[in-house]
């Protein structure tokens, strides 16, 4: 028999979902039957399935030690992972972290080891604010992704709640992130707003902007701000009005002004392929503008962060 007592990130789930996170390699239908047969209990009581859990609930389980035996072999990968963070903001629940270009957000096949989400892992355990032992139900998390060779600023929650309301702030638009990047040319415009429809070639990993909808197309609006001129390149300020795939890098591309180093909506001229080795392109402010009640994170309402120059590559 074990008890496990619920924790603050691990409230608010249904049993059988936190069941099947805890212990990942247990059978559906025989999680059921232990509940079923009491082998598993809420505070000493039968429960049902979709019974939701309460910070405090003592759940009871008696069920095969070899469910608890996988439980101890919990992977420590992230290990692996530099501890190392630029980081621009810290409290109990959020990190924000200044990702550089080249550095992946998550795991894929080829960086299994180091990625963004690793490397905050890494940086919190070793602060003693997690073990994969002691937190079984929730991983902080990242609530927003860039692209591997764009930099900029990445929201990391601490803990459930953060995630929760971040996420739903991040749907409904009440996180504005604003990007710089350095394109080729002269605009003719000082400011506008450019609207089309984007497309996204799967198997290319790529987008193009179209004209007029097609069934695949997605509406896109990117509302953009000239900062300055620097020699015949222009510095540009961006605001996503919507945020699709390559959203920027396509949508200067197609009015003509690609984004310096971005070889695949642009070209890279004489000269460049020594300094640009990424697009010029970073996420360097983020505002919280909520407009509706931000519970636990109500505090960051009206604050901005960003990056200073000196992080910026290509700005010098």
């Amino acid at each position: 028999m074990k008890e496990i007592i619920i924790t603050k990130n691990d409230a608010g789930q249904r049993l059988d979902k936190f069941i099947s996170k805890r212990f990942k390699t247990m059978p559906k239908s025989l999680m059921y039957k232990y509940i079923r047969k009491k082998c598993i209990k809420v505070n000493n009581k039968r429960c049902d399935i979709s019974a939701f859990l309460n910070e405090g609930d003592v759940l009871k389980l008696f069920i095969k030690d070899e469910f608890f035996e996988e439980e101890e072999n919990e992977s420590y990968e992230f290990l692996k992972a530099p501890a190392k963070l630029d980081i621009i903001y810290e409290d109990s629940n959020i990190l924000l972290v200044n990702k550089k270009p080249g550095v992946i957000v998550h795991p894929d096949e080829k960086y299994h080891f180091d990625s963004l989400i690793a490397r905050v892992l890494h940086y919190l355990y070793d602060k003693g604010e997690y073990d994969p032992k002691q937190d079984k139900a929730f991983t902080p998390a990242l609530v927003n992704r860039i692209d591997r060779n764009t930099g900029g600023i990445v929201i990391a929650a601490k803990n459930a709640e953060s995630l929760r309301i971040l996420n739903a702030k991040m749907k409904t638009r009440e996180l504005t992130k604003l990007y710089l990047c350095l394109v080729q040319g002269t605009l003719k415009r000082q400011e506008g707003l450019l609207t089309g429809y984007l497309e996204k070639d799967q198997k290319k990993n790529k987008v193009k902007i179209l004209k007029k909808p097609t069934q695949n197309s997605k509406i896109v609006k990117t509302k953009y701000t000239v900062i300055k001129n620097m020699g015949n390149n222009s510095l540009v300020e961006v605001d996503l009005l919507t945020g699709r795939t390559h959203q920027i890098r396509a949508h200067m591309a197609s009015i003509g002004h690609p984004l310096l180093g971005d070889t695949k909506y642009g070209y890279k001229r004489k000269g460049e392929d020594d300094f640009y080795k990424y697009q010029a392109l970073y996420a360097y402010k983020l505002t919280f503008n909520f407009e509706t009640d931000g519970g636990c994170m109500n505090y960051l309402n009206g604050k901005s962060f960003q990056v200073s120059n000196d992080s910026i590559w290509f700005l010098h």
